[in-house]
């Protein structure tokens, strides 16, 4: 299924949004791989796979993968088909069974996509990033690819069911490698200080302001 929709889905993506891409040489060709991204829409994690130059696999709540019928059959299929794997966000243990579901990724020699803000900016702002990226990247001893997204807030906006054409940027860092800096160092203050290398990378490629804090998860 992922080599059919990506055979058909990026060629007619980028034919009608035409995103702006740049830095596509950073991104390592195979290999395992740290994706990290700001987050602005529901929609960064289709943009990033569709100009990616590799597959990228990010988590998508479990609810997409659980819908009964024909919609829910096909809902599934299209989740699936551009590599996303479930993740319950209401489960307790979920952050940590991600973090497992993510090592397995890249121990399998992929790239694995994550939003260190943890969940989207409702604000512009870029919010301060979590750890779990840097405890990801330290484990498995993998470079991390920053990503800076401009106008997919615009993309698809909260309520809105269809996407829109829109002005849609996205900028490939270079990566920042981690394999061996960290020897010796408290973990952590190696994971605070690798998680706030990556997010200032990732604000020099987004042009976001600092929120300063930490994004709080919206009540539903």
């Amino acid at each position: 299924m992922y080599t059919v929709l990506h055979t058909v889905v990026p060629p007619v993506a980028k034919l009608i949004w035409r995103p702006r891409v740049t830095g596509l040489e950073n991104v390592p060709r195979t290999g395992p791989v740290i994706i990290a991204s700001n987050h602005l829409s529901f929609a960064d994690s289709l943009v990033i796979p569709i100009v990616a130059p590799r597959k990228v696999v990010f988590l998508a709540k479990s609810d997409y993968f659980a819908g009964g019928g024909v919609g829910g059959t096909l809902q599934k299929a299209w989740f699936e088909g551009m590599g996303m794997l479930p993740v319950d966000r209401d489960d307790t243990k979920a952050a940590l069974a991600s973090l497992d579901t993510a090592l397995e990724v890249l121990g399998r020699g992929e790239a694995f996509g994550i939003y260190p803000e943890g969940t989207r900016s409702r604000d512009g702002r870029l919010y301060r990033g979590r750890t779990g990226v840097a405890h990801l990247a330290l484990t498995a001893g993998v470079p991390v690819v920053p990503v800076g997204l401009t106008g997919t807030e615009r993309l698809q906006p909260v309520g809105s069911r269809l996407p829109r054409v829109v002005p849609v940027s996205v900028r490939f860092g270079a990566p920042i490698e981690v394999a061996g800096r960290y020897d010796g160092v408290p973990p952590g203050r190696a994971r605070r200080e690798v998680t706030d290398e990556i997010m200032a990378a990732i604000q020099a490629l987004s042009g976001q302001e600092p929120a300063g804090v930490y994004n709080a998860r919206p009540e539903e």
